[in-house]
Protein backbone atom coordinates (compact mmCIF):
# COMPACT_ATOMS: atom_id res chain seq x y z
CA UNK A 1 0.00 0.00 0.00
CA UNK A 2 1.09 3.09 -0.93
CA UNK A 3 1.42 6.64 1.20
CA UNK A 4 -0.83 8.24 -1.17
CA UNK A 5 -3.33 5.11 -0.69
CA UNK A 6 -3.06 5.06 3.32
CA UNK A 7 -3.72 8.69 3.45
CA UNK A 8 -6.95 8.32 1.27
CA UNK A 9 -7.80 5.37 3.94
CA UNK A 10 -7.43 7.57 6.92
CA UNK A 11 -9.66 10.42 5.49
CA UNK A 12 -12.64 7.74 5.09
CA UNK A 13 -11.83 6.63 8.40
CA UNK A 14 -12.00 9.70 10.45
CA UNK A 15 -15.83 10.28 9.98
CA UNK A 16 -16.01 6.82 11.12
CA UNK A 17 -17.01 5.41 14.88
CA UNK A 18 -15.36 2.26 16.12
CA UNK A 19 -17.76 -0.87 15.70
CA UNK A 20 -15.73 -3.09 17.80
CA UNK A 21 -13.81 -2.62 21.42
CA UNK A 22 -11.38 -4.64 22.66
CA UNK A 23 -10.96 -5.65 26.63
CA UNK A 24 -9.27 -6.89 29.34
CA UNK A 25 -9.17 -10.53 27.05
CA UNK A 26 -7.19 -9.00 24.52
CA UNK A 27 -7.30 -10.65 21.28
CA UNK A 28 -9.74 -13.75 21.46
CA UNK A 29 -11.06 -16.11 18.45
CA UNK A 30 -14.36 -14.56 19.29
CA UNK A 31 -13.10 -10.70 18.73
CA UNK A 32 -10.79 -12.30 15.72
CA UNK A 33 -13.96 -13.77 14.20
CA UNK A 34 -16.51 -10.80 15.09
CA UNK A 35 -14.28 -9.29 13.13
CA UNK A 36 -13.49 -11.39 10.17
CA UNK A 37 -17.49 -11.64 9.90
CA UNK A 38 -17.81 -7.20 9.33
CA UNK A 39 -15.67 -7.53 6.47
CA UNK A 40 -18.06 -9.75 4.24
CA UNK A 41 -19.95 -5.81 4.53
CA UNK A 42 -17.18 -3.22 5.74
CA UNK A 43 -14.20 -2.47 3.72
CA UNK A 44 -12.47 -0.47 6.51
CA UNK A 45 -12.97 -0.63 10.03
CA UNK A 46 -11.92 1.04 12.97
CA UNK A 47 -11.75 -0.63 16.49
CA UNK A 48 -10.97 1.20 19.87
CA UNK A 49 -9.14 -0.19 22.42
CA UNK A 50 -10.56 -0.04 26.31
CA UNK A 51 -7.92 1.37 28.94
CA UNK A 52 -7.98 -2.22 30.88
CA UNK A 53 -6.30 -3.50 27.79
CA UNK A 54 -2.82 -3.76 28.68
CA UNK A 55 -1.32 -4.87 25.47
CA UNK A 56 0.39 -2.39 23.02
CA UNK A 57 -2.47 -1.60 20.39
CA UNK A 58 0.04 -1.90 17.77
CA UNK A 59 0.84 -5.35 18.08
CA UNK A 60 -2.65 -6.12 18.75
CA UNK A 61 -3.20 -4.69 14.89
CA UNK A 62 -0.49 -6.37 13.87
CA UNK A 63 -2.32 -9.92 15.22
CA UNK A 64 -5.49 -8.76 13.87
CA UNK A 65 -4.44 -8.05 10.37
CA UNK A 66 -2.80 -11.11 10.14
CA UNK A 67 -5.43 -13.22 11.37
CA UNK A 68 -8.09 -11.55 9.05
CA UNK A 69 -5.65 -11.07 5.80
CA UNK A 70 -5.86 -7.48 5.95
CA UNK A 71 -4.13 -4.43 6.22
CA UNK A 72 -3.28 -1.69 8.64
CA UNK A 73 -3.74 1.37 7.87
CA UNK A 74 -2.98 3.37 10.71
CA UNK A 75 -2.78 2.95 14.99
CA UNK A 76 -3.48 6.54 16.47
CA UNK A 77 -3.56 6.14 20.49
CA UNK A 78 -6.07 3.34 21.22
CA UNK A 79 -7.77 3.35 17.84
CA UNK A 80 -6.69 0.93 15.13
CA UNK A 81 -7.97 1.56 10.87
CA UNK A 82 -8.06 -1.96 9.22
CA UNK A 83 -8.65 -2.37 5.75
CA UNK A 84 -9.67 -5.30 3.52
CA UNK A 85 -11.26 -4.69 0.12
CA UNK A 86 -13.76 -7.00 -1.08
CA UNK A 87 -12.82 -9.65 -4.02
CA UNK A 88 -16.25 -9.00 -5.64
CA UNK A 89 -17.42 -5.53 -5.31
CA UNK A 90 -14.88 -3.41 -3.81
CA UNK A 91 -16.82 -0.29 -2.66
CA UNK A 92 -13.41 1.50 -2.19
CA UNK A 93 -11.47 2.44 -4.86
CA UNK A 94 -8.05 3.04 -4.39
CA UNK A 95 -6.07 6.15 -6.00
Amino acid sequence: MTSKQRAFLKSLAMNLSPIFQVGKASVTPEVVKAIEESFSTHELIKISVLKNCFDDPREIADVIAERTHSQVVQVIGKKIVLYRPDKKNPKIILP
